[in-house]
């Protein structure tokens, strides 16, 4: 007979992966899977269904996490996005497009436009091909309620999301375009990769410097990240390439190899429409010993003075 332990493990990359979408944060869904682990391990009976007990389980504790964290995230300081994801654990071949799209920046910031349990039925069913049944389960609603919050969630993404027809191979050879461009302060370079309407967001909250909260345009974008990055990597930083929510980015370290801000690009029809970056402090301890964003951006200030 299977253990408790075997079982929860051989599910928790499902578990984790719920938990995450739901929430936006990865220390938060690590936290609510250990919690299901805990109510599992202290239950009384075995389930019949292992996997149900758990994603319900794992769902109902996300959904009481995002109402708390929603209105955390009213009062934060600047534009907020989820903490970035190295590597999605849960793999499904069947619904790898899905999967993969879910993950993204850009849909994780229209899931925000969803009321919790909208979004726990949406992603249950659409992106985890959960039946009805189970999402009703999961979330404690009927079956019929279900499929009337799924219509209001699917009416909600498909009005706020773009096509991103460029395949991996492609977004790939424009990032590497981009951060060789970045790298060298190709000005004249970053500003061909970019979409006239090109965004550059960065989330800070407030508790790290930041080049700017948005700028808009491919030529104030181009003029602010050429002139910028160069200084940056003259103190030291480090910008390594990385496959970050399943898009194309970088993390930058210090020289010390302190997760320093981690940028990520939407690429589509052949231009990158958004860069976004994170340099709150508190949203990349996941990813390895942080730097002091505010020491680097003094050295940077430094440099720059020696150098006029």
């Amino acid at each position: 007979m299977t253990g408790k332990v075997e079982e929860f493990e051989e599910l928790r990359p499902l578990l984790f992966s719920i938990a995450y979408r739901i929430l936006g944060s990865v220390s938060e869904a690590e936290d609510a899977v250990q919690e299901t682990w805990l109510r599992y391990d202290g239950s009384a009976t075995r389930p019949t269904s292992p996997k149900a007990f758990l994603s319900t389980t794992v769902t109902r504790l996300s959904i009481d996490v995002l109402r708390s964290a929603r209105v955390r995230r009213e009062e934060y300081v600047g534009p907020w996005f989820p903490e970035p994801l190295l590597d999605d654990p849960y793999q499904d071949p069947a619904r790898s497009a899905e999967l993969a799209d879910s993950v993204s920046m850009a849909a994780l910031l229209l899931l925000e436009r969803l009321s919790p349990l909208e979004r726990a039925v949406f992603l249950l069913r659409e992106v985890f091909g959960f039946g009805f049944a189970e999402v009703a389960e999961a979330v404690g609603r009927s079956e019929a309620a279900c499929r009337q919050l799924l219509v209001r969630a699917r009416r909600h993404m498909e009005a706020g999301r773009p096509r991103y027809a460029a395949d991996r191979l492609e977004r790939q050879e424009l990032a590497n375009r981009f951060f060789d461009a970045l790298r060298g302060g190709d000005v004249a370079g970053l500003q061909q990769l970019l979409a006239a309407d090109v965004q550059l967001v960065g989330d800070g909250g407030g508790k790290a410097p930041q080049l700017a909260r948005t700028v808009v345009g491919a030529e104030n974008v181009s003029r602010l990240l050429g002139t910028s990055f160069p200084l940056l990597l003259g103190v030291g930083v480090t910008c390594a390439t990385q496959e970050l929510n399943g898009q194309p980015g970088a993390v930058f370290r210090d020289r010390d190899g302190k997760v320093l801000y981690v940028m990520v690009l939407d690429v589509l029809d052949g231009r990158i429409q958004t860069v976004r970056g994170v340099i709150n402090p508190d949203k990349l301890g996941h990813l390895g010993p942080v730097a002091d964003a505010w020491a680097v951006d003094r050295e940077v200030k430094q440099a720059r003075r020696r150098s006029r």
